[in-house]
């Protein structure tokens, strides 16, 4: 066989969109196969794919190839591989698709209708007329696919091509899948006649499928044998038995995973036959023999799935006996046989072959409750007298959902008992790849616990021989697709899946600061945009250097989220919020005063005089204009600051009217007691400049109108000196010349 040719590898860009279509279409994929329709998983999973597929074609049709571990475009993949790309290729590869064109951006109903087909067992499609034309008779349009056709993949081989998946690809597309022709038939039958040329289409058929798995291999397997019975009921059916016992003796050529996953077929009818049972019962024991010959050679020992494929394959322990005898021969005449540790391999595996049992692993209490649950189970199916009520009971709890729950409480239960380290950290690794899967679904209702159980361990509270292998469990899934994957979520998930996102982004820890900014940075859609400065900002200020990447988008949005974090910093960031005040977006501005004013302390207020005092004139108008919108009790204490503070009433007045007027909405305690002594103040030199300033602070107090306020202004006109007293008493008389709130209502 000829070495493959380099291919030169996909631009970065299309690479992107290869490897973001790839990682939707298999997370919504998974999710229509697992989840009820309607699951929050489901919606978010399709809406994600409906967004990502609307970018794909913004440049025109995506057309992929399909290789059984890859996707190409034009003939090449990306540079670097994506795993989510190796698995969609092997899905697509199990219904025989060499090619798949997304025409046109579709709703989340057209394409949970193609994934319906896509998550189905290739062969109940296969048995309809195969996925293409499936696919087609159910009016979908939006995407194409091309099935490779398996009468040419035979034609080629008895022209004695030697024809590879490539090849396959290149040559035998089709636009949808097509009845087998008569020339076809012919060539078909006339391969399953000769036992020798069967077994090796079989072994080619093997080969040619092995990248996409063990799935893959028996799907292939079975359309081929179920062909060969459909042609002979079609085209000579005296012949039957001889077909029948060729694909026996093809099938001592398959490996034991490809026979264990082939016996699962063993009751399933074609043709009124079936194919699996009446070709296992047919094999010879010389077949068989050769069989567990060939796998030891390769093997170099009796491996445990050999020993279950045989078991089941030969059920009568005499038997196995005589065949082991037989498969003994057939190895000494290998170049194994002739090796000096023949004897002692050989008899460790004639050991497992004859006797291999379950019993050092199962008690015989529980074989003996295994047994009794088998014949309980009998019992039920007999009598069937349960009212309908408690059937639905017991298929609930057999239902998805609480499988789901129960997997979920295992692996909990699991990193909660297990005290000895080396077996935790054994457990962690399934747990971590099923967090993975989780977070590609979008169930981050499921994936949060179990990020919390290992966050936990991998802290100091953790158990110290649990601790290590629970920290790097979790800098693993750090370091994959995790994160891509919750942030590419966000931009879909409704409130509750937010929330769930949330618990899973905090039990992550702090890792996530970064991976968040950065996504913020870039992020355009306001959803997305507030979802993320909502989880950025709960970190407090452990995300304050997370804002340096953020002060420069071109987003306001963004940048309003840098001023939230940075302003966590207290006074390290008071530079920073300076300059914000002089950002070209007016909502920018005021959240940069708004979090000057919240920091309160006195360099906080320092700054903010500073630049009203020397900044620029749009600086100046945008902290007049932060300080007419602040109306919140927050942003009481730099009001009370600045009324008292004889620098704002002599020299910056604008500023000192705004924080009376920010005062006189605000109200509350604070408030009147800045406001009370304010009144007080004034200066004898400049009389008419006090007495505007104590007419503006008097008003306020009247437009509190609390019983505190008026007390205020009562205690000034009574007490205070003149000025204060005609203040008060002015606005005294509003008050009481005012109508009842009750007559204002009517």
């Amino acid at each position: 066989m000829s070495n493959p040719v380099a291919r030169e590898p996909l631009a970065p860009q299309v690479a992107v969109r290869l490897t973001d279509f790839a990682r939707a279409c298999k997370a919504a994929t998974r999710a229509v196969s697992l989840y009820p329709d309607g699951h929050p998983a489901i919606v978010a999973s399709l809406n994600r794919l409906v967004d990502v597929a609307q970018r794909a074609v913004v440049e025109g049709p995506l057309v992929v190839t399909v290789e059984p571990a890859g996707l190409l475009i034009d003939r090449r993949a990306p540079a670097r591989p994506d795993a989510a790309i190796g698995e969609l290729a092997a899905l697509l590869h199990e219904h025989l698709v060499g090619e798949m064109t997304v025409q046109s951006a579709a709703d989340a109903d057209a394409w949970k209708q193609f994934l319906h087909l896509v998550a189905a067992q290739p062969a109940e499609v296969q048995a309809r007329g195969g996925i293409a034309r499936v696919w087609v008779a159910s009016g979908g349009q939006h995407v194409q696919v091309r099935e490779v056709d398996y009468a040419e993949v035979l034609r080629e081989r008895d022209a004695g091509i030697a024809a590879r998946w490539d090849a396959i690809i290149d040559h035998c597309l089709q636009g949808n899948a097509v009845d087998l022709d008569e020339d076809t038939w012919k060539v078909l039958l006339d391969i399953a006649g000769d036992a020798d040329r069967l077994a090796d289409l079989t072994a080619q058929v093997t080969e040619r499928s092995a990248g996409g798995g063990v799935r893959l291999q028996t799907d292939a397997l079975l359309r081929l044998f179920k062909q060969v019975i459909a042609g002979a009921m079609r085209h000579s059916p005296e012949r039957i038995d001889e077909f029948l016992a060729n694909m026996s003796g093809a099938a001592s050529r398959l490996t034991p995973d490809a026979m264990l996953e082939i016996m699962k077929h063993r009751y399933e009818a074609t043709e009124g036959i079936n194919v699996v049972d009446a070709m296992v019962t047919r094999m010879t024991d010389s077949s068989l023999s050769i069989f567990v010959a060939r796998n030891v050679i390769e093997q170099r020992d009796a491996t445990a799935r050999l020993v279950e494929a045989f078991q089941a394959l030969v059920p009568e322990q005499e038997r196995r006996q005589r065949l082991v005898a037989m498969a003994q021969e057939e190895v000494q005449a290998s170049p194994l046989g002739a090796e000096s540790t023949f004897p002692e391999l050989w008899k460790r595996a004639s050991e497992m072959l004859t006797s291999y049992s379950d019993e050092p692993f199962v008690s015989k209490d529980y074989a003996g409750e295994l047994s009794t649950a088998r014949g309980h189970a009998a019992d039920v199916e007999r009598i069937a007298d349960d009212p309908p009520e408690r059937v639905a009971e017991w298929l609930a709890t057999v239902s998805d959902a609480s499988i789901r729950g129960f997997d979920l409480q295992l692996l909990l239960d699991l990193l909660r008992i297990e005290e000895e380290g080396p077996r935790y950290a054994e457990i962690v690794e399934p747990v971590a790849a099923h967090v993975d899967d989780l977070v590609l679904l979008g169930d981050f209702e499921a994936a949060a616990p179990l990020v919390r159980a290992l966050s936990a361990e991998s802290g100091k509270n953790g158990r110290a021989t649990h601790r290590p292998a629970a920290a790097a469990a979790l800098d693993r899934l750090m370091r994959g697709h995790l994160m891509p994957h919750l942030i590419g979520h966000l931009r879909t998930l409704d409130d509750d899946g937010v929330a769930y996102a949330r618990d899973l982004v905090t039990a992550l820890g702090p890792a996530t600061i970064r991976p968040l900014a950065e996504a913020l940075a870039t992020e355009e859609r306001g959803r997305a945009v507030r979802r993320l400065s909502e989880i950025l900002v709960s970190f407090g200020k452990a995300a304050r250097d997370a804002a340096e990447p953020l002060r420069t988008s071109p987003n306001p949005a963004v940048r309003r989220t840098a001023i939230h974090l940075l302003r966590a910093g207290g006074n390290d960031a008071l530079g920073a919020l300076a300059e914000f005040i002089d950002d070209p977006e007016a909502t920018v501005q005021r959240e940069a005063v708004r979090a000057l004013a919240i920091i309160g302390t006195p360099d906080a207020y320092a700054t903010l005089q500073k630049v009203l005092t020397s900044g620029s004139d749009r600086q100046r108008e945008a902290i007049m204009a932060a300080l007419g919108s602040m109306r919140d009790e927050r942003a009481v204490p730099l009001f009370c600051h600045m009324v008292g503070n004889d620098a704002y009433r002599k020299s910056l007045r604008s500023a000192w009217l705004a924080a009376v007027d920010g005062l006189a909405a605000t109200g509350g305690a604070d408030a009147i007691a800045a406001l009370r002594e304010a009144l007080q103040r004034g200066e004898w030199w400049a009389p008419r400049r006090t007495a505007a300033l104590r007419k503006a602070v008097a008003t306020a107090l009247r437009r509190i109108g609390s019983p505190e306020a008026v007390r205020a202004l009562e205690t000034a006109a009574e007490h205070g000196s003149s000025g204060a007293r005609a203040a008060a008493r002015e606005q005294l008389a509003q008050i009481r010349s005012a109508p009842p709130k009750s007559a204002r209502r009517r």
